[in-house]
């Protein structure tokens, strides 16, 4: 399976703005991504308890340094179940490691040094437990699964791009909050399957102030309260997408492609806050967008995303539907 099947196999929605950006940006952005599900699948691995999972990470992050052979990963994971799009992935990671390695070196030093950070910041969540004591403990965790991320893509555009490789400095501050933004939408899109693996990604701190204990947060019968912390969390992330809106306005308008690449994945964020806004469902279940809508979001801002005010109004029409 080759690195463009496997990235639609990994995240349809994804794909979709990986594959707009310019062609060495699209191959090195597909590479980034899949190597980071790697890491992902050995993070949230249901089938190896917490100390396998550090392990199997740092082994990870060793391969990926190449101190340690791939074969010592893929030997491991042969009777991963098929049915997780990650673990399939992970089980092509060599094919991933020597398409990295065909990149130009540059884009590979980005590529690695940033998957490593990401991956090691999992193994110390993942050595630590599921307890996110409070908005801080939120924020450094997303950081390191989304955050650094926002640094990655930022420093491949700069190495493509000589207009934003000059306000590099300048966006990255921007490129985190672009990260922290899609990360705080995808923890509340998830709040019941993270919890049914044994995760409670919202602070307890916003819990135990409406006076709920985790278990309380998925009772019908604490519904009033547990709409209000996730009325907290939906603010939170309507606060980090105002930055990122920014983050996508800073990028040069010529540069179509680029700039679709964020787009998308900001647009789809935006539209699943609003549907999650004061939705007990999520509690049930994951909150989603309709294709229609995907597909909606696609031709819009294919046509109109090379405009900074039409990214305002846009923006504004998707929280407000």
């Amino acid at each position: 399976m080759n690195s463009k099947a496997l990235l639609r196999s990994a995240s349809r929605t994804f794909a979709l703005g990986i594959e707009r950006l310019p062609r060495i940006l699209c191959d090195a952005t597909t590479i980034a991504y899949l190597l980071l599900r790697v890491s992902d699948y050995l993070e949230d691995n249901e089938e190896m308890n917490a100390d396998q999972k550090v392990e199997y990470l740092n082994l990870w992050v060793n391969i990926l340094r190449e101190e340690e052979k791939i074969e010592l990963l893929t030997s491991k994971l042969t009777l991963a179940s098929t049915d997780s799009p990650d673990a399939i992935v992970a089980q092509h990671s060599k094919e991933i490691v020597q398409h990295l390695h065909s990149l130009p070196y540059a884009v590979q030093e980005i590529i690695i040094g940033h998957v490593i950070k990401c991956t090691q910041g999992m193994a110390r969540w993942t050595k630590r437990g599921p307890n996110v004591h409070d908005e801080k403990d939120l924020d450094d965790y997303m950081f390191e699964v989304a955050g650094r991320v926002g640094y990655l893509i930022t420093q491949l555009f700069a190495w493509y791009s000589i207009t934003i490789r000059r306000r590099e400095q300048e966006i990255m501050p921007l490129a985190r909050e672009f990260g922290l933004a899609l990360q705080t939408v995808n923890v509340i899109r998830g709040i019941r399957s993270d919890y049914d693996r044994g995760w409670v990604y919202i602070p307890q701190k916003f819990i135990q102030d409406m006076g709920l204990t985790k278990e309380q947060l998925f009772d019908p019968r604490h519904r009033e309260q547990a709409l209000m912390v996730l009325d907290l969390m939906t603010d939170k992330a309507e606060r980090h997408l105002r930055q990122a809106l920014k983050y996508v306005k800073s990028l040069p308008w010529w540069q179509h492609g680029i700039r679709l690449g964020c787009i998308f994945p900001l647009m789809f964020a935006i539209r699943t806050l609003t549907v999650s806004r004061h939705n007990a469902q999520v509690f049930e279940n994951e909150a989603k967008i309709t294709r229609n809508e995907v597909k909606k979001i696609v031709l819009d801002s294919t046509l109109w995303g090379w405009s900074n005010l039409w990214l305002e109004h846009y923006y504004q029409e998707l929280s407000a539907m």
